[in-house]
């Protein structure tokens, strides 16, 4: 698929930064084409967890501490190689604006075989390490056991879970959010069903919702290979490995993952601050992580679509189609971020009865919430703008930038208890964050310098 060829009445409004009506309206149709879909499959993809935890805290408390050190650690494990999903949608992207759909396909098999390499080498890591990896993150007593027995089960699923991400890129870059979403929607559903069997009908307990999990996993990836089978022998495109693909699918993601285990960084450094500032401050502060984390679900989906629309109009070599649509987007971001945050400020009343009855947690969350409604309409650029850099191919920057960011952040994260400062102080460092996260964007955004144009980006 490509984009039409720009008239020169809208190169001449692009270039003065004013988009027609016709244009915005051919952006804005593509953005919630893709976005909607994705929006659905990201808010899919944490239901497999909520799933599991219902089902399995009717069997005890010690069970359901043990499904959270294990789900904790096969969480990290998978969105480690979100990168997969990531390189995969801007090189498919490319090659689809290019119009070479089989070197489009083929780039995806590619990532798929690597996806196979690495699950198999975590699976070669957690089964025989279950027992250490469930110690360092804190399970005791009698919880260790059911989270040794579900951890060791579930990463029999991380190779098909790794080739999800992969194959969800696949369709991204072509251009195809409903399909991951209808895998998504049935997935949960039959993982749901499997527990729910396994765990009282066929009295496995713990394990029979691990085994439910990893056998739903199975089933999403076969769907997808389905479809990505399909696509090669319509195309014409080979399904054996190449080494040199692989190797350049893995060179790719390199910045990206750099980009992936900064954030994540981030994100310890903040739960650990808060951890020093009290027990009601942490436990408000994983409230927040969690609305934080639902929002983001939202803006994501923008970023998602921003991911494959710039790499089509560059892989088309239409640079100033994929500079309006980057335009148009961060609009849609800034929009997004500040009806995000109006919800946000104006439901705290109704929100924080929802998670806790405690009055000093509630003390904590009513100033912090105030900070994380603040915070979206930068969240919403900054979203969208690291899709747009992502769907441009640009990994080495993105990895500079979030190494930067992170640099910043954290002397500012840690001088918080060192200074007195409560939770709310930390959640203004996390918007410190997002301000500078969007600075080094912006910048990168105004220089130009990711509108690299043609089928592989040099």
């Amino acid at each position: 698929m490509t984009s039409a060829p720009a008239r020169p009445a809208d190169t001449d409004e692009r270039r003065s930064g004013r988009l027609p009506r016709e244009v915005r309206r051919r952006h804005d149709r593509e953005i919630i084409a893709l976005a909607v879909p994705a929006f659905g499959a990201l808010v899919a993809e944490p239901l497999f967890l909520m799933a599991d935890s219902a089902i399995v805290g009717h069997l005890g408390t010690p069970q359901l501490a043990g499904l959270g050190v294990a789900a904790t650690l096969l969480t990290t494990a998978v969105n480690v190689f979100v990168f997969l999903a990531y390189a995969t949608t801007a090189a498919v992207a490319r090659r689809v604006g290019a119009a070479d759909l089989p070197s489009a396909i083929r780039q995806g098999i590619d990532g798929i075989w690597l996806a196979l390499l690495l699950g198999a080498l975590v699976v070669a890591a957690v089964i025989p390490g279950a027992p250490a990896l469930a110690d360092v993150f804190g399970a005791s007593g009698r919880a260790t056991g059911y989270a040794v027995t579900y951890l060791r089960i579930s990463a029999l699923g991380i190779p098909a879970m790794l080739v999800v991400l992969v194959a969800t890129g696949v369709l991204r870059g072509l251009q195809n959010t409903r399909t991951p979403l209808v895998v998504a929607v049935v997935g949960f559903a039959v993982n749901a069903a499997l527990n729910a069997t396994l765990v009282y009908v066929a009295g496995l307990g713990i394990a029979g919702s691990a085994w439910g999990t990893v056998i739903a996993q199975c089933g999403m990836a076969a769907a997808y290979l389905t479809v990505v089978v399909r696509g090669a022998r319509r195309h014409g495109a080979s399904l054996r490995p190449d080494v040199a693909g692989i190797r350049a699918c893995a060179t790719a993601g390199v910045p990206l993952l750099v980009r992936t285990l900064s954030l994540r960084a981030v994100l310890v450094i903040a739960t650990a601050v808060a951890a020093r500032l009290g027990t009601a401050q942490v436990a408000a502060h994983q409230i927040l992580v969690t609305l934080w984390s639902l929002l983001a679900f939202a803006l994501d989906a923008i970023a998602i679509a921003g991911q494959a629309i710039i790499g089509r109009y560059l892989g088309a070599e239409d640079a100033p189609g994929a500079r309006a649509a980057c335009r148009r987007m961060v609009q849609w971001g800034i929009a997004a971020g500040v009806l995000l945050g109006v919800l946000v400020a104006v439901s705290r009343p109704l929100f924080i009865p929802l998670f806790t009855s405690d009055p000093a947690v509630r003390d904590q969350l009513l100033p912090a919430l105030l900070v994380v409604a603040i915070s979206q309409p930068v969240c919403g650029p900054v979203f969208v703008l690291d899709g747009v850099l992502m769907g441009a191919g640009d990994g080495s920057y993105l990895a500079w930038a979030m190494l930067g960011t992170l640099a910043v952040f954290a002397p500012a994260a840690f001088a918080v208890p060192a200074l007195g400062g409560a939770l709310t102080a930390l959640w203004w460092a996390m918007v410190l964050f997002m301000l500078t996260r969007l600075a080094f964007l912006w910048g990168r955004a105004r220089s130009g310098r990711w509108v690299v144009t043609g089928a592989v980006r040099a």
